[in-house]
């Protein structure tokens, strides 16, 4: 005897795709339409490409500050001392990205260097912040760990960030020189910045971007210093 056919059954409520209003071509599930024009998206691309590339431009005023933050990093390393990283989000990303490029390598193969990023031990990190508060997350680390000497790098967009304003201010209070990549005026952390990188725009993104511009700027020359 044959195998029984069985057709699939659709539920009752079902509604076939061409009829449903958020599942037509070109709709967004909500309803609204979907994305926008080939030509008007096209046109918002090349507005970030525009908006990357002149702050890029502006960033060769900065050049002698970038320089003299790469110098302190090496008479730091020179003497013994070790670079502290941190930042929120993506800053917290790029804090991580520079201290990957020292203790591993930039571009040759030299000695590791010492350098930690206060955001990556998640017991200590969650410790802190369920214990005492998330403006201290930072702080309370520098406390423990920085020392005349040592070099403390934050990154941050706003420049507002409680815990960032609180870690620099407990790092030059411990004796460590501080260091601010930061966009626009610095915001609060530029008072307890020793050395400021501040990238030539407003906007998140490019302020970002710039801080990974400086990073590998000063990675560059702190690589070829640990190499020779």
């Amino acid at each position: 005897m044959p195998d029984p056919i069985f057709l699939p059954v659709s539920p009752p409520d079902a509604i076939p795709s061409s009829r449903h209003p958020s599942l037509r071509r070109g709709s967004a599930p909500n309803g609204r339409t979907g994305a926008p024009p080939a030509a008007g998206l096209a046109s918002v691309l090349a507005e970030q490409v525009e908006a990357h590339i002149s702050a890029a431009r502006d960033v060769t005023a900065l050049l002698p500050a970038v320089e003299a933050a790469a110098d302190l990093l090496i008479e730091a390393f020179t003497h013994g001392g070790t670079l502290y990283t941190l930042g929120n989000g993506g800053s917290a990303a790029d804090a991580q990205h520079l201290t990957g490029e020292l203790v591993g390598h930039y571009k040759r193969d030299r000695r590791p260097l010492p350098a930690v990023t206060l955001t990556t031990d998640a017991t200590v990190m969650t410790c802190i912040a369920n214990d005492y508060s998330y403006e201290d997350v930072f702080a309370r680390q520098i406390r423990a760990l920085a020392r005349p000497g040592d070099v403390v790098a934050a990154f941050t967009t706003s420049g507002n960030s409680p815990n960032v304003v609180s870690a620099l201010e407990t790092a030059q209070t411990n004796g460590a020189v501080t260091v601010l990549f930061g966009g626009g005026d610095g915001g609060a952390a530029a008072r307890f910045a020793d050395r400021l990188l501040l990238a030539p725009s407003s906007e998140t993104p490019r302020i970002q971007e710039i801080h990974t511009l400086m990073l590998h700027m000063i990675s560059e020359k702190v690589d070829a210093w640990a190499a020779a």
